[in-house]
């Protein structure tokens, strides 16, 4: 039990103490700040786990953490069940149902954030494509060696493991410092 506590914390040591890392992570942030000023909308999507991060980061936007702001226009691919499985029943094509929600939702300015432990989910990799397509940012987070996505985002987060459990943690730690930048910026009254 111990172990787990040990590998995260040495994730985040590890992790910590990267710049590069780092400063994607501010660039991810700041790539979503300017997007939501200039009035476009942030898309989530991910599998499983990632999932439910995409609900609860999406969920950090539109509400608030800490400090009063405006609604933030943010919006998590995962959440519709009845468009996602009808698609799936009717049309078989589930490498192809975030992409479809990319295709009638998203607009060029608007950011796509793919969450994908593993960067082999087909249906991350379709959406990644039409969002491509569109004109839309891209931000990846991913593990390991972040599999067929890697360098399809503008900017790409990828925890150096292979442990779905730790990546996770550490992809929603990340998700966090992204959302509090973001919420820094859109405070309206002085804290």
């Amino acid at each position: 039990m111990n172990n787990a506590f040990r590998e995260s914390l040495a994730l985040l040591r590890v992790l910590e103490q990267d710049r590069v890392f780092l400063n994607k992570v501010d660039e991810a942030a700041d790539l979503m700040i300017r997007a939501l000023r200039s009035g476009h909308k942030i898309l989530w999507c991910g599998n499983g786990g990632s999932a439910a991060d995409c609900q609860h980061l999406s969920a950090e936007l539109v509400a608030r953490l800490a400090y009063p702001r405006p609604a933030l226009a943010s919006l998590s691919l995962t959440t519709d069940t009845s468009y996602l499985t009808a698609w799936v029943n009717d049309t078989g094509q589930g490498d192809h149902m975030f992409s479809r929600q990319v295709e009638a939702l998203g607009q060029a300015g608007d950011i796509l954030v793919a969450i994908s432990t593993s960067g082999n989910s087909l249906n991350i990799l379709e959406a990644l494509n039409t969002a491509e397509e569109k004109g839309m940012i891209r931000i990846i987070l991913s593990g390991n060696d972040c599999g067929k996505i890697k360098g399809m985002g503008n900017v790409e987060l990828i925890v150096p493991s292979a442990n779905t459990q730790r990546i996770q943690e550490i992809h929603i730690i990340i998700g966090h410092m992204i959302c509090e930048k973001i919420e820094r910026s859109f405070i309206t009254q002085q804290v």
